[in-house]
């Protein structure tokens, strides 16, 4: 039987193991989301909007995402996460879609059945930036009385260089 003998300095692949740390993945990854709702009358109520705002930050931690900030108006919503890289940003907005319409429809929050549109926009930040968008999102309401969404979103379209066909866009549900 041959046994090879161990260089005193050289750790067997088992010490290498131990010794060594292993290596991470690390991110900063931080998304403002916004969709809107499907029909003009079945739009979010300040009576409650804090309760489906409560709704949606449960399953977006449920998701093991950070929720950073959410509030809109009647006819849309914004929230601003902490995403994982293993998120994907597509299932998370399709559950939070599904299951905040359900809320709404089974506890009739709304006299007229509620839905989201289909699509979102998704726009990406940087750390620096954080304050900046958190102040914007919270401020929805007062941004409003002077802006669309409709003009809005366009802008947010134009200001990330994202190409787009106005027949793919939300319906505005704007007078």
């Amino acid at each position: 039987m041959f046994i090879e003998k161990q260089s005193i300095n050289k750790p067997t692949p088992e010490e290498s193991n131990k010794t060594k740390p292993m290596a991470n993945t690390y991110t900063q990854i931080y998304i403002q989301v916004v969709f809107a709702i499907q029909n003009r009358d079945a739009s979010i109520q300040e009576s409650w909007e804090a309760e489906l705002y409560k709704y949606i930050t449960g399953i977006i931690q449920k998701s093991g995402q950070k929720l950073i900030a959410i509030n809109g108006t009647e006819n849309h919503i914004h929230f601003l996460i902490g995403m994982k890289p293993t998120c994907c940003l597509s299932d998370l907005v399709r559950e939070v879609k599904k299951a905040s319409t359900n809320l709404v429809n089974d506890k009739k929050l709304c006299s007229y059945k509620f839905q989201w549109q289909e699509g979102f926009g998704a726009f990406s930040y940087g750390h620096s930036q954080l304050n900046q968008v958190v102040k914007y999102i919270e401020n929805q309401k007062q941004h409003h009385r002077n802006k669309s969404f409709k003009e809005e979103y366009l802008a947010f379209l134009k200001s990330f260089d994202i190409d787009f066909k106005g027949d793919y866009l939300f319906d505005w549900n704007e007078d």
